[in-house]
């Protein structure tokens, strides 16, 4: 603020006009300055994002938005202070591969690929960008870290989620006690799925099971697939294999027509039809992600950041799709189970 010169005014006048200026001085202090303080502590510079999945399906997109939320509460904003660069490859490897190349060529801040495929191309792509991975089921098999744990490549980290298999069988033989063989639906391309299958072979044995796996190819082969397994299955379990999550309705579908109940390793494939599902929040996944690639944007250096596993497992169980599916789920299984059929009347209410 201006104050008046003394000299062309009365020694009372200036007095006045002093004083003025020294009350407007201390207004504009008390009221401005801890409003430009917090402009300063939350401003951020301006960042670009890339994010690549391999399909879009309810799942994965709540681990994106988990994402978004997680940057904006730390300060980027997209629309505000940063682009967000989204493209799915719609279920295509090849592609993936293309936008994998095209984010290259733009050279964002950081690249976040979400699914095992549309990671893979990623790394293939760029050895200079930032890559944060994240919804891989084992990123050793799917060769983005080694076997202690250390990226094959400096600018790449990321989040996994190995599920141990053993909670999963025995959430299967919970529900499904007089299960023999359990039915696999799966995509060969898919690196995290063949891995699931090997391991549940393996866990198998011991237990006195058979597993029998089929494969779909693409989405469409999902209902025909699943109804390979009619009188040939007493129960089905899906990991997040992408065919089949981003047609899981066909699948539940096909299901209740056989009367074979459905076993899920997520929440919303659980919504979407599933009896039941061990596995951990999508929305929390991407949260944690978040705070991975805002380290990134924030200026730390990508080869400082350790991989992480997020391995704690939740039990979501819907009573209707049991009953659609031929089974009822017991009281005590319930109780340790959060009940998606409550949330959903919840969510309606």
């Amino acid at each position: 603020m201006t104050i008046a010169s003394p000299l062309r005014l009365s020694l009372f006048g200036a007095a006045i006009s002093v004083t003025l200026g020294l009350i407007g001085c201390s207004n504009a202090t008390d009221t401005a300055a801890p409003n430009e303080s917090s402009a300063a502590d939350t401003a951020k510079p301006a960042k670009t994002l890339a994010i690549t999945q391999i399909v879009e399906h309810p799942s994965l997109d709540e681990m994106r938005r988990g994402i978004i939320d997680e940057l904006a509460d730390n300060g980027y904003v997209e629309g505000q202070n940063l682009t967000v660069n989204f493209q799915s490859a719609q279920g295509n490897t090849a592609t993936a591969g293309q936008i994998a190349k095209q984010f290259a060529g733009d050279n964002p801040d950081a690249i976040v690929a979400i699914s095992t495929p549309s990671a893979q191309s990623v790394v293939a792509s760029t050895k200079t960008i930032p890559v944060i991975y994240t919804a891989i089921s084992d990123p050793v098999a799917a060769k983005l870290i080694d076997e202690n744990e250390v990226p094959i490549q400096s600018n790449v980290t990321g989040l996994s989620s190995q599920l141990p298999i053993e909670p999963q069988l025995d959430n299967i033989q919970k529900i499904v006690p007089n299960a023999k063989t359990i039915g696999y639906v799966y995509s060969p391309g898919e690196v995290n799925s063949v891995v699931v299958l090997n391991q549940l072979k393996k866990a198998a044995t011991a237990r006195g099971l058979t597993i029998l796996d089929v494969t779909a190819n693409r989405p469409t082969d999902v209902a025909m697939a699943t109804r390979s397994l009619s009188g040939r299955a007493d129960v089905i379990y899906t990991s997040l294999d992408n065919n089949v999550v981003s047609a899981f309705e066909a699948m539940a579908g096909a299901a209740n027509e056989l009367k074979i109940p459905v076993i899920a390793s997520d929440e919303f494939s659980v919504r979407r039809g599933a009896t039941a599902a061990m596995g951990v929040n999508d929305y929390d996944f991407g949260r944690t992600t978040g705070k991975m690639v805002y380290r990134v944007l924030n200026g730390e250096a990508i080869n400082t950041i350790k991989p992480e596993v997020m391995n704690t497992l939740t039990l979501y169980a819907s009573p209707k799709h049991a009953a659609d599916q031929g089974i009822s789920l017991t009281d005590d299984l319930l109780k340790n189970a959060i009940n998606v059929d409550n949330k959903a009347q919840n969510a309606e209410k």
